[in-house]
């Protein structure tokens, strides 16, 4: 079993940066992918960032990449997402997950929902213009 909890949004002005943190609870952390998604008011679900096992690959969705960074320290038991030059649009509820369907350390990056499990409670992110 493991227990997410995330950090680290607020309200922000656009151009501006923010680093969210999700912290785990449990062994089996870093043995791992782990992912952020984001969802807006009115809209699904989705992919944001994800991160191997061993921090060593990752993959961005196409609206953050160049300004999201995904980062892990196993050792804290925490998975971090560095957001720069925030934009309007990337307001949402930015959420982290365990990717559990690749498996205990699995080399495959996971870019859907339901790949993954133990949710986090969530941390809103609000950018103005």
């Amino acid at each position: 079993q493991v227990e997410l909890v995330e950090s680290g949004g607020g309200l922000v002005q656009a151009g501006d940066s923010l680093r969210l943190s999700c912290a785990a609870s449990g062994r089996t952390f870093s043995s791992y992918g782990m992912g952020w998604f984001r969802q807006a008011p009115g809209k699904e679900r989705e992919f944001v960032a994800c991160i191997s096992w061993s921090g060593f690959s990752n993959a961005y969705a196409d609206s953050v990449k160049g300004r999201f960074t995904i980062s892990r320290d196993n050792a804290r038991n925490t998975v971090y997402l560095q957001m720069n030059s925030l934009k309007p649009e990337d307001t949402a509820v930015y959420y982290c997950a365990v990717h559990t369907s690749g498996g205990y350390y699995s080399t495959r990056l996971g870019t859907k929902g339901d790949e993954y499990a133990y949710w986090g409670q969530g941390t809103q992110v609000t950018v103005s213009s």
